[in-house]
């Protein structure tokens, strides 16, 4: 029997549930759900999740544990626009003989007092992968108005497939239930993560809730209950943000303990010692960073040997770069060979970074191995261990008294950057020799884009010449080396020209070489203006150069953090020589905006004589963090920005002839 409560056990570490109390019965619509037009609380929803409800719960088949789960859902249509949420997707897993089945479909589309069903023959089941099916159907006879109905009740050998509830979605939802039964012998560690709160957070012990032929001793249980009700969409904007599931509210659990009813436990959660004490000899982390002498024979002598430390470590580096193409996989715990990925001369994130930390040991720069998450996958939790919240490394180590985090997968990574994807605020850093840590994740701060530019004006030929010289450093000028070097020079060209408004053409174009390595890129444009000066009056945007079309920012309200991964800084320069026979009339409005003392700041000044107009701007964001709280001031200052690049005219009269 042991073996049968050993599958028990591991069943539970995803989460159980039980039937809640009926509270939405199949076909049963109320006349507020009929008559609902549109969503008061957010009138922009093109569709609004009336009701849902999961009743998860297990069952002893044929001497085997299976989870069901149940679910329940309406989906009020509140415009065509709504129509997206009418095709249904369900994953089912499988492998070898083992695979999930879906049972009790049934799904309906509720138009008034008529009713249209989802026929057999119109669920379709395909591959998405090699271990993954799908599900698929579409609701039929879909209109402004229609409820959309579906359950279906899941029945899977495999603890992974509950994974949590999700109350949070991509449309807002009235009510969303989770309810859970967890026998008294499993400890489970649950957190809600976002930012809504529970409406019901009910738990009571049931004495003697589960039993199982052959063990006479029932388990008492936890009976749990979490409901949210009015519940708003999470609108992704999807620049400047971490993963959504940093922000989504949702529920999560984590098996900690299990006591067996012989009175011995099996521990779940482990302590950072014990992590700390596996990595030191698992064969795919602790004996894969432990192959000094196999990269000591395999790379020439002087890399190791010549110069100091910071000489030695940057020219290990170069060698990582320029030896390994990266496979674009990021990998994960436990799987990775860096012997192969150095014969073949390609590997993944975890074989390229500890190929690296390797080299720098051996180069007697001692190196740690530092987990992390990428901005995309999510961060991970810092209460206890949890290794599937990790799927990338790095290389952490100190020269001369300062710390560098190195990432040699990208070629056109400078020393000491991490690529965008790593920027994710922490990681741990695996000190074998030493208990393991967390470090904060500092990006480079010194990342602009600046123009500085000069323009002359040809009355008689009715246009304007020009130089401008972009100067691009930090993650901008890593940005512009990829850009550069995916273009033929006559492609770039042309796409810097379709970005300016205008009759704009560029005469000639340099590369300043001497001003130019990993961490900056300098260039020199001449450029010509045609149809510039048209009457007696003329109206001059100084900013043929813009650095934002449009505000990035759009949501009415946005309850998660802004996230642009590093500081950034914008400076536009430019010097209008008033052209001979012209005046100035009016030059537009100096402003100077702050967020908070340091936080963000915009600044633009205009000065003119006789001969010239100078104009200066300049968009500072001095962190790469803010606080949701400072959305709307973040907004408004990206609105003025926007605003001065295209609004600010120069007005210049043409003078009057002297009698």
């Amino acid at each position: 029997m042991r073996p049968f409560f050993f599958v028990f056990a591991l069943l539970f570490f995803c989460a159980l549930s039980l039937p809640a109390q009926q509270k939405g019965t199949f076909r049963k619509l109320t006349n507020a759900e009929k008559n609902l037009t549109v969503y008061e609380k957010d009138p922009s929803a093109h569709a609004v999740v009336l009701y849902e409800r999961g009743n998860n719960y297990f069952k002893v088949v044929n001497r085997h544990i299976r989870l069901i789960k149940e679910y329940h859902v309406k989906i009020k249509i509140l415009d065509e626009k709504g129509f997206d949420h009418g095709t249904v997707e369900i994953p089912l897993y499988h492998n070898n003989a083992l695979a999930e089945k879906v049972t009790a479909l049934k799904a309906v589309t509720h138009n008034g007092n008529t009713q249209y069903n989802v026929l057999p023959s119109e669920i379709f089941e395909n591959d998405h992968s090699e271990r993954w099916r799908v599900k698929t159907f579409t609701f039929p006879k879909m209109q402004k108005g229609s409820i959309l109905e579906y359950s279906y009740t899941i029945t899977t050998p495999y603890d992974f497939n509950f994974n949590g509830w999700d109350f949070q979605g991509s449309i807002p939802k009235i009510y969303s239930e989770f309810n859970a039964k967890i026998p008294g012998n499993w400890v489970y560690n649950r957190s809600l993560r976002g930012s809504l709160e529970l409406d019901v957070n009910d738990a009571h012990i049931q004495k003697g809730c589960f039993t199982i032929e052959g063990y006479p001793k029932a388990a008492d249980c936890e009976v749990l209950k979490y409901t949210m009700k009015d519940i708003p969409a999470f609108k992704e904007e999807k620049e400047f943000m971490l993963s959504p599931e940093n922000y989504r509210s949702r529920l999560d659990f984590e098996l900690s303990q299990y006591n067996k009813l012989d009175g011995t436990t099996n521990k779940y959660t482990k302590s950072w010692k014990d992590v700390d004490r596996e990595f030191r000899s698992d064969k795919d982390i602790g004996r894969q960073l432990a192959k000094k002498g196999f990269f000591e024979r395999h790379v020439p002598e002087k890399l190791l040997i010549e110069g100091d430390e910071l000489t030695r470590a940057k020219s290990i580096f170069e060698f990582v770069q320029q030896h390994y193409t990266w496979n674009e996989q990021y990998s994960s715990y436990g799987k990775a060979r860096v012997k192969e990925a150095f014969d073949t001369g390609k590997g993944n994130a975890w074989e390229i970074n500890m190929s690296l930390i390797n080299l720098l040991n051996a180069a007697n720069i001692p190196t740690n191995l530092m987990l992390l998450s990428t901005r995309k996958k999510g961060l991970p939790t810092k209460i206890h261990p949890v290794m599937s919240n990790f799927n990338y490394v790095v290389a952490k180590t100190e020269i001369d008294g300062k710390s560098y985090l190195l990432d040699a997968t990208d070629k056109y990574m400078p020393f000491g950057f991490l690529p965008f994807r790593a920027l994710n605020h922490y990681g741990r850093v695996m000190d074998f020799k030493n208990d393991s840590y967390w470090y904060d994740i500092k990006p480079q701060t010194k990342n602009r884009y600046q123009v500085r530019a000069q323009i002359k004006f040809n009355p008689e030929e009715n246009k304007a010449v020009g130089v401008f010289d972009a100067v691009s450093t930090g993650y901008n000028a890593i940005n512009m080396h990829k850009t550069l070097n995916e273009k033929s020079e006559e492609e770039y060209l042309d796409s810097v020209e379709e970005e300016i408004s205008g009759n704009f053409a560029i005469t000639s174009y340099e590369l300043v070489k001497q001003r130019t390595d990993k961490q900056g890129v300098s260039q020199r444009f001449k450029f010509e203006i045609e149809d510039v000066l048209n009457g007696d009056m003329a109206y001059v945007n100084p900013f043929f150069i813009r650095f934002f079309d449009k505000n990035p920012f759009q949501l009415e309200e946005r309850n998660y953090p802004i996230d642009f991964g590093h500081p950034r800084k914008y400076r536009y320069q430019i010097i209008l020589t008033i052209p001979d026979g012209y005046v100035i009339q009016e030059l537009p409005e100096n402003k100077s905006i702050a967020l908070g003392d340091t936080l963000a700041t915009l600044k633009f000044y205009s000065t003119g004589n006789t001969s010239q107009i100078s104009f200066s701007f300049e968009l500072s964001l001095n962190s790469s963090y803010f606080n949701e709280k400072d959305y709307q001031a973040l907004k408004s200052l990206f609105n003025e920005a926007v605003d001065i690049q295209k609004n600010s005219l120069v007005v210049l009269k043409k003078k009057t002839a002297q009698p």
